[in-house]
């Protein structure tokens, strides 16, 4: 097996009265893109802080292929790695000379400096950009020139601290599309800071999840979306339907449970009599009309009457209250309303899949 590029032990830190960053053990693979994935104030970017060397942790080790990192002298360390943040913090003078920056500091000859600038602003289409003022750039423009700065000095490990925030949607999912092909192409190894999920399973090839300051999950996309490790997790991956239940029979790696007094199959880790949290994405649900019997493989079907009616952009949001205030999400295309001729309080029935159902303790 491959040995980890950068290892993080039990890695802890105070940060407020009620919470600290609590890592007990993380690591980045060569060529590899982690994305550190959680809401605002989660510690996501302290706990970057601390792999970069930026910040010493009160408790716990950062290793460097296999050797400990000296937060009191790590210059050497910091010298092997770039960090590319929120604000792209660009000096006076060219747009070519904030790209040859890192390297000038680092002692390249100028013939290199010229080189590696060039070629990094040409593969971030910021090449005719090169003897303009870097302080005429718009935001996009001068985030490429972040990235270019940072890519030149070719480091093994690149920490990206949620650096296209600041930006406009199209703007943002262009950068998000480049920097994705140049990280592939280039095999680089990446550290990706943000809290909008779109954004952070499009560059992933694991994900960890951090809520409060704690690490509650670590996987590749699939598993994440898929097996949320908790409630918190869940919710930060799009679930929006939470059934409470109680498991009634376990066969063949199938939960059996009952909830709101109905009977339901789902998939996850339980025991017999465990109170448990059904988890549903909003496209794991069909709808139904309520005079149509449904002709589905999904062997979950709950009646119910719609509450809320609600567009958003291309999709549906539909709320539907089933039996003993059961609540339940679902996203549907404007045509499959139009189809379904739903509104507020008519009946339908909502169906889904024990495989897109997962379970976690309640």
């Amino acid at each position: 097996m491959t040995e980890p590029l950068l290892e993080a032990r039990d890695l802890w830190l105070p940060r407020r009265a009620n919470w600290a960053l609590d890592v007990p053990y993380l690591a980045l693979y060569p060529g590899e893109i982690l994305t550190i994935m959680g809401p605002n104030g989660a510690g996501k970017s302290t706990l970057v802080a601390i792999l970069a060397a930026l910040l010493p942790p009160k408790r716990g080790e950062v290793r460097f292929r296999g050797q400990p990192v000296d937060f009191r002298h790590s210059l050497t360390y910091r010298r092997r790695i770039a960090v590319v943040l929120q604000r792209p913090y660009l000096l006076r003078g060219t747009v070519e000379d904030n790209v040859a920056l890192g390297l000038r500091l680092h002692g390249f000859p100028r013939k290199e400096r010229q080189r590696r600038a060039r070629l990094w602003m040409e593969r971030l289409g910021i090449l005719d950009l090169a003897r303009q003022s870097a302080r005429r750039l718009s935001g996009g423009q001068a985030q490429r020139v972040a990235l270019a700065r940072a890519l030149a000095l070719e480091p093994e490990i690149l920490f990206l601290d949620e650096p296209f925030q600041a930006l406009d949607m199209p703007t943002r999912m262009h950068l998000l599309e480049d920097l994705r092909a140049l990280l592939q192409k280039a095999g680089l190894t990446a550290v990706y800071v943000t809290h909008d999920l779109n954004e952070g399973l499009a560059l992933a090839h694991r994900v960890a999840v951090l809520v409060e300051g704690k690490l509650r999950q670590v996987g590749t996309p699939e598993e994440v979306l898929a097996m949320p490790a908790d409630c918190e997790v869940a919710r930060l991956v799009g679930v929006e339907t939470f059934l409470a239940a109680r498991v009634t029979r376990v066969e063949d790696g199938l939960l059996y449970l009952e909830s709101h007094g109905l009977p339901l199959m789902a998939l996850g880790r339980a025991q017999v009599g465990e109170r448990v949290r059904v988890c549903l994405r909003p496209e794991a649900l069909t709808l139904w009309r309520a005079d149509t019997i449904p002709r589905s493989s999904a062997r979950n079907r709950i009646p119910g009457r719609v509450v809320t009616v609600w567009p958003q952009g291309a999709l549906v949001k539909v709320v539907v209250e089933g039996p003993q205030g059961m609540r339940l999400v679902a996203r549907i295309t404007r045509p499959a309303v139009e189809d379904l001729e739903l509104r507020e309080g008519q009946e339908v029935w909502v169906t889904f899949k024990a495989s897109a159902a997962w379970t976690v303790p309640e």
